[in-house]
């Protein structure tokens, strides 16, 4: 198989995989079967699709093939019978896997294995986990590097969510709408995980549209929840300007040095629109709020026509509503643009982040911005070093170069 072959199957298990996976788990009930029979098929692809060429529909091919594997797993196991049973639990009305879908709320297996993943029976950690797993196509290594922890860790708490899924007998399904205000925060969790893993790099990439789409299919099922809205102009916002996020070397470019006329006016446009609707609720959230900051950068044609000072006081109303280290080191930046670089370390310097790679980053351009080049030039070291991607560390390691 050429490396172009492998590459679009792999292109396609990011987009399919997630959809393939829900709905096996609505047909059967079992998270392992799915999963196990979508993995199947996809090899079955690697060995096929290159003498034949792809399939008109991949998606529906991959699904189809792993429903054929999975019927004969589960016939070879003589569990057939109990397992489809158990999915009249999961999937009430459809334990026959040819019959056609029955209406829901809305029409999307993935909406729904969301929701089973973000069940309260689960941590939030082990639900934002096991949907990103599930749903956005991601490895075991790739959640772990989302969670800052070691693969084999993620590896036994997926397995002990999956576990506790089955034991529990959560239901596979949208929950109903009394139910729906507590088991938003991991769902919008998992959405803006999901949109934020595919900004790491080319394979990953799908995930964003895909995390947009499920946002949109939410705010639908959810049109009175301001958070729900934010959540979708936050991830509007920031889309409008991926394109011009990376030069064509795949090195980073930060947001004042972006080409702005590349960005997606008709996203910025939408976005806006949503957090103009959001500010007359005067319901202020963590989602609508970043939103709104977002807005501000994507009103401005210049880096220097930023209006700064309204990005401060947003971050002021954030900090308030989410007291947590990163977001003062976001609001110590913007503060920085407004008072200096010195009042910004300042702030920056009495925070306890020092194993995140953009607070070492933060202080390097500060203190390059200070003149204290040596010390700059070890911080974007020290940054480097955390950094999860290639891209992120090539950039850090060019400004410590360029600051000594």
């Amino acid at each position: 198989m050429s490396v172009a072959d492998e590459a679009a199957v792999g292109r396609i298990f990011r987009e399919e995989s997630g959809r393939s996976v829900a709905a096996l788990i609505r047909v059967f009930g079992d998270i392992d079967v799915a999963e196990d029979a979508v993995q199947e098929a996809f090899a079955v692809a690697l060995r096929t699709w290159p003498g034949g060429g792809l399939p008109p529909n991949p998606g529906g091919w991959i699904t189809t093939t792993a429903r054929r594997r999975a019927i004969d797993r589960l016939r070879h196991e003589s569990r057939e019978r109990e397992l489809l049973s158990e999915a009249a639990v999961l999937s009430p009305g459809t334990d026959d896997p040819d019959m056609p879908e029955e209406a829901w709320p809305v029409q999307d297996d993935r909406l729904r294995l969301i929701f089973t993943c973000c069940h309260p029976a689960l941590s939030t950690e082990a639900q934002v986990a096991l949907t990103l797993r599930l749903l956005g196509g991601l490895s075991t290594r790739e959640v772990a590097r989302s969670f800052l922890v070691a693969e084999p860790t993620m590896a036994q708490r997926l397995v002990r969510a999956k576990h506790k899924i089955k034991a529990a007998r959560i239901p596979y399904r949208v929950p109903e709408d009394h139910e729906l205000p507590d088991r938003l925060r991991p769902v919008l969790a998992v959405l803006y995980l999901i949109y934020n893993a595919g900004l790491t790099g080319p394979a990953e990439q799908g995930l964003c549209p895909e995390a947009i789409r499920l946002a949109r299919t939410l705010a639908t099922l959810m049109p009175d929840e301001p958070e729900v809205a934010g959540l979708l102009a936050l991830l509007l916002l920031t889309e409008s300007r991926r394109a011009s996020r990376m030069r064509p070397d795949g090195s980073l470019v930060l947001l004042g040095e972006q080409d702005r006329s590349r960005w997606d006016r008709a996203l910025i446009e939408e976005g806006q629109a949503i957090v103009r609707r959001c500010l007359r609720r005067n319901e202020p959230g963590v989602y609508q709020l970043q939103a709104a900051i977002n807005a501000v950068h994507a009103d401005a044609v210049t880096l220097e026509q930023t209006d700064w000072s309204q990005i401060v006081a947003l971050y002021d109303q954030l900090l308030a509503l989410a007291p947590t280290p990163v977001v003062a080191l976001n609001r110590a930046i913007a503060i920085g643009e407004v008072q200096g670089p010195a009042a910004a370390l300042a702030l920056v310097d009495d925070l306890d982040l020092h194993n995140y790679h953009a607070f070492h980053a933060t202080r390097a351009d500060l203190l390059r911005r200070l003149g204290r080049n040596s010390e700059a030039a070890a911080a974007y070291e020290r940054a480097a070093s955390l950094a999860p991607t290639d891209a992120e560390r090539d950039f850090l390691r060019r400004g410590g170069r360029a600051s000594r």
